[in-house]
């Protein structure tokens, strides 16, 4: 039977070592005007499992900076990130297989104008260690 994560857990953990100039969270609050660039990750209802080992999570991850083109930029490095130094990884508690992008990270609306969001949704095969 497929035992499931907290890929939000597993995945704010990893990325907040691997972008430690960013605030890595799973919800925005008040003083994000204060904490930029933050790096926000939720996951997605859907996905599944094998039945047997494996869960398929979706995952979105949202990044908010000062500007569009600081936006922009770190939302193509936490892509890389997914899409190529997550896939085949191992941490104490995960297993993350193959990982890939349902969309290329895009400007998404924000009602504050002083900051700017750009995110993805990526998909994700992974199980805990065992």
């Amino acid at each position: 039977m497929t035992a499931i994560l907290d890929i939000e857990l597993e995945l704010i953990t990893r990325a907040a070592a691997r972008f430690p100039d960013a605030v890595v969270r799973d919800e925005t609050d008040n003083n994000l005007l204060d904490e930029l660039p933050t790096i926000q990750i939720t996951q997605v209802p859907g996905g599944g499992d094998d039945g047997l080992r494996l869960a398929r999570m979706l995952v979105d991850i949202d990044v908010y900076a000062a500007s569009r083109g600081a936006a922009i930029t770190l939302a193509r490095q936490v892509h890389d990130w997914v899409t190529r130094e997550l896939r085949g990884s191992t941490s104490d508690t995960a297993v993350i297989g193959r990982t890939s992008g349902l969309g290329l990270p895009a400007a998404r609306p924000y009602e504050n104008k002083a900051l700017r969001r750009v995110g993805a949704t990526y998909e994700l095969f992974c199980r805990p260690v065992s």
